[in-house]
């Protein structure tokens, strides 16, 4: 529906996509397969971080999704890292293949198609999401008593930093305001973050990334220290029906998902924006 409302030419990409499910059903030179075998014997092999190459509309923010959400269950997981370094001993490239605009529906059936087939490699079931929940349980759990939420600073970057292994991942988990300023901010300490730690650094907005990457976070291996950044959020806005409005649900979101991963052993510190 958005592709059409943008005015994409909405049969083309969808014939891009048919095009790549006849080619996978071929036993030779099937390229999901392939591309799914490489993600599933790299994980077997300790390459669990899968760092996708940088594209024109960010490809990777869609593949962040779809390879968090899949295969971080069970203590088990691919870490997708958009754009950072393949480098390394715990890393793996990974590159989309677009030629042009519309090759995007082919390449998103390639990529599902991998992680459907790296879910077998993984030994865990792709299609369920059995964390996902936790956050909003906690969430529900912050705003039913009443009170305003706690989102005050908890560690610090040091303290934080202190507890990596080799292998780790680091997570900036911003539950701040989008914008230029913030992004600059934001990508500042993800520099910060990789030089001091020498880790792979992932990040993404909340509550966004608890519907992208938070399955991961929480389900997949305790191999990630997870930096919640927040700010205040302003003045509150009123939900019509609610006892509470927006500014306490943002905050209820941040704490909620604070507590469900301290609930499950994970390496987790706040800051406010103004200490990153």
């Amino acid at each position: 529906m958005p592709a059409a409302l943008m005015g994409v030419d909405v049969a083309r990409l969808l014939a891009s996509a048919d095009r790549m499910a006849d080619i996978c059903r071929s036993d030779d030179g099937n390229p999901g397969y392939e591309l799914g075998r490489q993600f599933g014997s790299g994980w077997l092999a300790g390459r669990d971080k899968v760092c996708i190459a940088e594209t024109e509309g960010g490809f990777g923010l869609w593949a962040e999704q779809l390879i968090a959400e899949s295969t971080g269950k069970h203590g088990k997981g691919l870490v997708p890292a958009p754009g950072e370094s393949p480098d390394g001993p715990d890393r793996q490239a990974a590159v989309p293949q677009l030629a042009d605009p519309y090759s995007l529906g082919g390449e998103f059936f390639r990529w599902e198609f991998a992680v459907a087939v790296a879910g077998v490699f993984l030994e865990i079931n792709p299609f369920d999401q059995p964390d996902v929940q936790a956050a909003k349980d906690k969430t529900n759990d912050v705003l039913a008593t009443g009170t305003e939420p706690d989102v005050e600073p908890q560690g610090s970057i040091d303290e934080l930093l202190a507890q990596a292994n080799e292998r780790d991942y680091v997570c900036v988990q911003a539950f701040i305001e989008p914008g230029a300023e913030n992004d600059r901010r934001i990508d500042d300490l993800v520099r910060k973050l990789r030089r001091r730690s020498g880790l792979v650094v992932t990040h993404g907005y909340g509550p966004r990334y608890l519907h992208s990457t938070g399955q991961l976070h929480k389900g997949g291996p305790n191999t990630g220290l997870f930096l919640q950044v927040v700010d205040d959020p302003g003045e509150e806005i009123p939900i019509p029906g609610k006892p509470f409005g927006f500014r306490r649900l943002l905050r209820a979101q941040a704490a909620g998902d604070y507590a469900s991963l301290q609930e499950r052993g994970r390496r987790v510190a706040r800051i406010h924006i103004e200490e990153a």
